[in-house]
């Protein structure tokens, strides 16, 4: 214990830098969910800074921490025997062969628990955003009030969105892990809208880039109705805007290792309610695609 709290000491004195690199790979799990607010930066416009310091609300449990270290440890041997089979725990021949691979289905509660919501209410928005089953448990049903009255701060110039992330993959001992999606061409997904435009994000986390967190959006336009839709969506026809950076190299989209995690946003600045359902989500392999870019490419200072 005495070790334990001077690592949180020299942490906090360290700075937010030190509490990310220090506190989360050794801890983890056994902190409390209080300790993501060491993390958040963020505070709203015109807020109060908090008087009691992070670390205060942490809650400490031996039980807990033996609890979840046995946790950990079998994750960590299956983990490591799924790598020695193969691929994502597959054999090799197998993983080369495959065809398709379903990423996301909705039937529990516990799917659920690998995506979450936010909405512009973070920056001091109305939008409304909820998640629940859909009937009979067969779909996820993200619905809500889009909202795009902006927030009287001084600061804050648009608002109206909402959104739902799943969640990034995480290992043994809060390892991040990646998805592999090189095998595939095409996201492929079961929806059912109500006639509103939504984009598909797809968040990227590279190992050697300076520009990090990039984005890759594409609009998908529901049709409304009762019926069900199924939706391929060629990577080719994402396109890269990384917070506000001009497409610079009009280069493809590349899912590989790199790959971070998927997301829906709606922002069409219309108020009122909104509702999607999601039946699952997926990866396909079309062997009659054979774009590799959906959009025009220019030359930059072409030669006269």
């Amino acid at each position: 214990m005495a070790l334990t709290i001077t690592l949180l000491n020299s942490a906090y004195l360290g700075g937010r830098c030190c509490r990310h690199k220090v506190l989360h790979p050794l801890l983890g799990t056994l902190l409390s969910d209080s300790v993501s607010k060491l993390y958040s930066s963020y505070r709203r416009p015109g807020s109060q800074p908090e008087k009691k310091t992070s670390w205060q609300n942490i809650d400490f449990s031996f039980k807990k921490g033996i609890d979840v270290l046995k946790t950990q440890l079998s994750m960590l041997k299956k983990e490591t025997k799924d790598y020695l089979t193969g691929p994502g725990g597959h054999p090799f021949n197998r993983h080369l062969l495959e065809q398709t691979r379903v990423l996301w289905e909705f039937r529990s509660q516990e799917d659920l628990n690998k995506w979450v919501i936010s909405s512009d209410v973070e920056i001091g928005g109305k939008s409304e955003v909820y998640l629940k089953l859909g009937r009979n448990n067969q779909a996820a049903l993200l619905y809500g009030t889009l909202n795009t009255e902006v927030p009287r701060d001084g600061e804050t110039k648009y608002s109206g969105y909402c959104s739902m992330r799943a969640k990034p993959p995480v290992g043994s001992f809060a390892r991040k892990k990646y998805y592999d999606w090189s095998n595939f061409n095409s996201l492929y997904l079961r929806v059912r809208g109500d006639g509103r435009p939504w984009m598909v994000n797809i968040y990227t986390d590279p190992y050697f880039s300076h520009q990090k967190d990039d984005l890759y959006n594409y609009f998908m336009f529901t049709r409304g109705g009762p019926y069900w839709e199924e939706i391929k969506i060629p990577f080719s026809k994402f396109f890269l805007s990384s917070r506000g950076r001009v497409q610079d190299d009009q280069h493809p989209i590349w899912l590989d290792k790199a790959n971070s995690t998927l997301g829906f946003t709606i922002g069409d600045k219309v108020d009122g309610p909104f509702q999607l359902e999601i039946d699952f989500i997926g990866l396909l392999n079309d062997r009659a695609h054979t774009e590799e870019f959906a959009y025009e490419m220019y030359e930059k200072n072409p030669q006269v």
